[in-house]
């Protein structure tokens, strides 16, 4: 739920996205009110409009409980975008009071996402006949494996093909069922080509 409040936080108060959650001391969190948190609207189809190549409009529907992936624009210079599997996502409603701050109750959309880190030390584009490669990011102390992101941040869904040759792993998360993986799986890939 902390994490939850400071990515709200942020929001209500007009801070950029640099990637990273910013903290926010217990009486700032205090300050914001979910009334809707017994009744909050779960989301099963996210629909992202975009603009096509040859500027065109068109949408991706992307199935919350399918796995499916989105990408975002990347946040630093190691890589033109970064990719999430989204996990839920959520309508809340808020409202901020603090001392001379107060915003009347407003619908928030948040994704929960599973973030996919980029493999820095794979080559790839048009020279090397080579896509993208991808993986869960580890738990570390640096950054989250798990965040919450704007619904308005998300530029549209992107196809990740599985790396038959470097198999499954069961060290990103616990073994068996988990929010992380589809049901039905046991374990994840350990990485994903992004389908261009």
């Amino acid at each position: 739920m902390q994490l939850l409040k400071d990515h709200l936080l942020s929001r209500l108060l007009g801070l950029d996205y640099n990637g990273d959650e910013r903290s926010f001391t217990a009486w700032q969190r205090n300050g914001l009110q979910l009334t809707n948190i017994d009744t909050v609207v779960h989301s099963k189809i996210l629909c992202v409009n975009y603009i096509t190549y040859n500027i065109r409009r068109d949408h991706d529907s992307i199935g919350i409980a399918c796995g499916d992936v989105i990408m975002t624009a990347s946040r630093d210079n190691k890589h033109l975008f970064w990719y999430a599997r989204v996990l839920k996502a959520f309508h809340l409603k808020v409202s901020l009071h603090q001392d001379d701050t107060t915003c009347s109750e407003q619908t928030m959309e948040i994704l929960w996402v599973c973030w996919l880190g980029v493999d820095l030390d794979h080559k790839w584009g048009f020279k090397v006949a080579r896509l993208p490669k991808v993986g869960f990011v580890p738990d570390h102390p640096d950054y989250a494996p798990f965040g919450f992101l704007d619904l308005l941040l998300v530029l549209r869904g992107c196809h990740l093909i599985p790396s038959f040759s470097h198999g499954c792993t069961n060290g990103l998360s616990v073994p068996g069922p988990s929010v992380a993986r589809l049901p039905g799986e046991v374990n994840n890939w350990a990485a994903f080509y992004v389908h261009m």
